[in-house]
């Protein structure tokens, strides 16, 4: 008989992924505009990195996002996000 935790073992790898995702987006964008993100601030879903942050904030990332996204691009490869909003 298969356990649980045998079933779940398989989930753990794609919730590790996506937190090491937001991590390493984090830190781009944070390196980028010079400005500390929280982790919880920013989400991924379907190829788009949504930010919860201040409107001048994102302004910020907005003006910079060629720039976000080619460093993301050396990072991820070609599963980088295509949008940020």
């Amino acid at each position: 008989m298969i356990e649980i935790k045998d079933l779940l073992s398989r989930f753990d790898k794609i919730l590790i992924s996506e937190e090491g995702k937001r991590e390493t987006v984090r830190q781009v964008i944070s390196e980028i505009i010079k400005i500390e993100i929280k982790k919880e601030e920013i989400k991924t879903k379907n190829g788009v990195i949504y930010l919860n942050i201040k409107p001048i904030y994102k302004n910020e990332v907005f003006m910079k996002q060629e720039e976000i996204f080619l460093k993301l691009k050396e990072v991820f490869g070609n599963k980088v996000p295509q949008n940020i909003r």
